[in-house]
C-alpha cells in the first residue's frame, strides 16, 4: 500500500540550500561573475534572451548563473521575470536593411553588393580541442578595417527585381498578433507563427528543419542571405507623435531560397523562409527559416505530409518552457493517480488469472 509522503518546509529549504552549495562549487575557486558570463559565454546569453523573449544581456547572464548553466531553466527564469515588467510602448518594426553588419554571407551568389563578410564564426575551424584554453588564453591580434555605415542591400532583392522570388508580405504592424497577450488558436497566420518560432526551442526547430531537408516535406533550400549585426530600436511616443530611437540590439537574420512554385497561368518563382533571432544566433535563425517555409505549405496548396508542415504540431511543441514544465511535472506526487491505476491493474490481473484457473483442463487439475 502506497501512502502520500508528508514533506515539510525544512526539507524543501534544505534542498534549496544544497542547490545553492552545488551552484557555488569549490569555495577555494573564485566565484563566477555575471560579467564573466556576459563577456565570455555570449552565445549562451543570446540564446537565453531569444527564447526568453527579453532582450537584456545582463539579466540573461544572471539567469545562466542562477540556473548553473541549465539554459532551459535560465530561459524559464527570464520569461518569468518578463511577466513582471510593464509594457510602456510597442517598438516600430526593425529595419534590418540598415543593419550595422558584422557578419553577412550568401550561399546563392558569390559576388554580392558589399561583399561577403565572414565575421566571427565557427565555420572553417578544425573541430579539435584547443588545450591551450585550459590555461589562460592570450588575446589574439585582430585586424580591423574602417567602419562603413553604408546599408547593405538584401541579396534576395537581386531575385526580387526579376520577379524570381515571392514578394514579402506588406508591413501591417497594426494587425500583428501578440502571443504573449493572446492564446494561439488554429489555424494561425504567419505573424503568429513567426513569433512562436522566434522563441521556440533551438534544438526542436533544428530537428524539424533537418527533417525537412532529409525529405520529410518538400523543402530544398539555399541560404539566400545570413546576416548578423546591430539594428536601431525606435518608438513613437503618443505625446511626441514622431519616431525616437531608444537604442540598438543585436539580431541574426536568415532568408532561405526554397522550392519554386508556379502553374499554367503563373510564372514559376522561388519561395522564401524567414528567421530572426536576438543576438548572434545563426543556427536558430537558419532552422527557423526552414520551418517557416515548411509551415507555408497550407497557403501554397502543398500536401501536408510531414511534421514540419503541421502548424499545430510545430507551434504546440516548440516552447521549451511549456514542454519541460509538462514533462517535469511528473516528478510531483501522483500517489493517488498511481494508486488508482495499481488497483485497476491488480483487479485485471486477478480476473485473468481467475478465468485461466476456471478453464483449466481436468487432466491438468488431476496432474496437479
Amino acid at each position: 500500500m502506497y501512502v502520500a509522503v508528508k514533506g515539510g518546509e525544512i526539507a524543501i529549504d534544505n534542498a534549496h540550500r544544497l542547490m545553492a552549495e552545488e551552484r557555488r562549487g569549490d569555495i577555494t575557486i573564485p566565484e563566477l561573475t555575471v560579467e564573466q558570463i556576459l563577456q565570455q559565454m555570449r552565445l549562451a546569453v543570446d540564446r537565453v534572451m531569444s527564447e526568453g523573449s527579453l532582450y537584456d544581456p545582463g539579466l540573461a547572464a544572471l539567469a545562466i548563473k542562477q540556473s548553473r548553466g541549465d539554459l532551459v531553466e535560465a530561459i524559464f527564469l527570464l520569461r518569468a521575470y518578463r511577466t513582471t515588467l510593464p509594457r510602456l510602448y510597442t517598438t516600430q518594426p526593425i529595419d534590418t536593411t540598415s543593419m550595422q553588419v558584422r557578419r553577412r554571407i550568401s550561399a546563392t551568389f558569390k559576388d554580392i553588393p558589399g561583399g561577403q563578410l565572414l565575421g566571427p564564426t565557427f565555420d572553417y575551424t578544425h573541430r579539435l580541442l584547443d588545450f591551450s584554453l585550459a590555461a589562460e588564453s592570450r588575446l589574439p591580434e585582430v585586424p580591423t578595417a574602417p567602419i562603413d555605415d553604408t546599408p547593405l542591400s538584401r541579396v534576395m532583392d537581386i531575385l526580387g527585381t526579376e520577379g524570381l522570388v515571392d514578394a514579402p508580405a506588406p508591413d501591417a504592424p497594426e494587425q500583428v498578433g501578440d502571443i504573449t497577450q493572446d492564446p494561439v488558436t488554429f489555424p494561425v497566420e504567419r505573424d503568429i507563427r513567426l513569433q512562436n518560432l522566434a522563441r521556440g526551442d533551438e534544438g526542436f526547430l533544428l530537428a524539424l528543419g533537418y527533417s525537412s531537408q532529409r525529405g520529410f516535406g518538400d523543402n530544398h533550400p539555399f541560404a539566400g542571405e545570413i546576416r548578423m549585426g546591430e539594428v536601431a530600436i525606435s518608438i513613437v511616443p503618443d505625446e511626441l507623435g514622431f519616431e525616437v530611437e531608444i537604442g540598438d540590439i543585436t539580431v541574426s537574420e536568415c532568408e532561405m531560397v526554397t522550392s519554386f512554385v508556379g502553374s499554367k497561368t503563373a510564372l514559376p518563382k522561388f519561395t522564401r523562409g524567414y528567421g530572426l533571432s536576438f543576438g548572434y544566433n545563426e543556427r536558430k535563425a537558419m532552422a527557423m527559416s526552414l520551418v517557416d517555409r515548411s509551415l507555408q505549405a497550407r497557403e501554397l496548396g502543398e500536401d501536408l505530409v510531414a511534421p514540419s508542415q503541421d502548424e499545430e504540431f510545430v507551434l504546440s511543441h516548440s516552447d521549451n518552457v511549456e514542454a519541460q514544465g509538462f514533462v517535469q511535472h511528473l516528478k510531483l506526487p501522483h500517489y493517488v493517480d498511481f494508486q488508482a491505476d495499481l488497483v485497476m491493474v491488480r483487479s485485471m490481473r486477478e480476473a485473468i488469472l481467475k478465468k485461466e484457473r476456471h478453464t483449466a483442463t481436468p487432466e491438468s487439475e488431476e496432474a496437479a
